[in-house]
């Protein structure tokens, strides 16, 4: 199952808005007979792949799987169904899939054919793996990610907003790599205006992630890197506050996609019916504070630089929250730590 779980990371960041799946096929004696992950949505689930390599030697054998089989005819057909073509006896399984297509029945179709099947192996690893698939698909909002970076001090720029740059090289490029991990970047449009940032990975992922600007009224900079579709697409998501004229102002390329309100909850849902299942908030404290307030965020990624930038009022991460008691203020679960270069990664979940 280790082993299983592995090669699902491998696809990460590119299965959306299907889960990370991993599986390996044991022969009659124990030996490795295949391995398979699924690589993005339409391709074949891993237990195919898994399968397909085995070939014969499935029969009579194990098949290690970090999700339940699927048992209804999607974009592929159901992988139950090529488990018992194959002639495994036996289903190992980390956890169930919460999609109601399946949530059971594909285990249960497998027991009814006479296969063994057990369950719960490394169940905690792989919860935690496909958290952001489960997450979508209990609340129907992509898992969100809140990232900034800072100095020791707390700020995130000069008094004069000057933020370029506070962390390092290695701290940059680990941002990239989340990114491809992500499916779309979200920022506002006081950030667009402020920094003309490019939110891409720089290659890592291909195609990149979607690049989300949130804006209530869509005054918006004539030209800016995120106008350049051929690098990735752009989505400015706005209210109905925004005339017709407006979005004329904006140049060819972005889509312009109209919400009931210009809020974080709003465009999240939008994000979910578009397949996203990870989603990352790289925006100012305004709109950082807003997505919190609203449940939009599950996880932080703070770096923070061996720097003092000083400065009253402070440029920090996060406007007001409104809190008016230390029994209001959020509690964050750590979830690791890592140096990169001269700082510091922290990685934490909202409990």
């Amino acid at each position: 199952m280790q082993r299983a779980l592995l090669l699902a990371a491998l696809a990460e960041g590119g299965t959306s808005p299907n889960p990370l799946v991993g599986a390996v096929v044991l022969n009659a004696s124990g030996a490795l007979a295949g391995e398979g992950f699924h690589a993005c949505a339409g391709e074949p689930h891993a237990e195919v792949g898994a399968l397909a390599q085995a070939g014969e030697q499935a029969k009579g054998g194990t098949l290690v799987v970090t999700l339940e089989p699927c048992c209804h005819q999607g974009q592929t057909p159901p992988c139950t169904e090529a488990v018992l073509a194959a002639g495994i006896s036996r289903v190992v399984i980390a956890m169930q899939d919460p999609d109601p297509r399946v949530a059971g029945a594909g285990m249960e179709r497998l027991r009814d054919a006479g296969l063994e099947v057990i369950t719960g192996v490394l169940e905690p690893q792989a919860a935690h793996q496909n958290r952001a698939f489960v997450h979508r698909v209990s609340t129907g909002r992509p898992w969100g990610i809140l990232k900034w970076a800072m100095s020791l001090d707390g700020r995130t720029a000069l008094t004069n907003g000057a933020s370029q740059w506070i962390s390092g090289p290695q701290a940059r490029s680990w941002v990239h790599r989340l990114r491809a991990r992500c499916d779309a970047v979200i920022v506002g449009g006081g950030t667009l205006r402020a920094d003309d940032p490019l939110l891409t990975s720089r290659g890592q992922r291909h195609p990149e992630p979607l690049r989300v600007v949130l804006s209530r009224s869509i005054d918006l900079p004539v030209e800016a890197q995120l106008w350049d579709t051929a690098v990735a697409r752009t989505l400015v998501a706005h209210g109905p506050e925004v005339s017709a004229a407006q979005d004329t102002q904006l140049p060819e390329g972005p889509e312009l996609l109209a919400l009931r309100a210009s809020e974080p909850l709003d465009l999240l849902e939008a994000l979910a019916q578009r397949g996203c299942n990870r989603v990352l908030w790289e925006c100012g404290p305004g709109l950082a504070a807003a997505a919190l307030q609203q449940g939009c965020v599950q996880e932080l990624a703070v770096v923070v630089a061996p720097r003092l930038l000083g400065g009253m009022p402070a440029r920090t991460p996060l406007a007001d929250l409104g809190f008016t008691s230390m029994k209001q203020v959020l509690v964050l679960e750590p979830d690791s730590s890592e140096q990169l270069g001269t700082d510091w990664l922290l990685q934490m979940l909202l409990s």
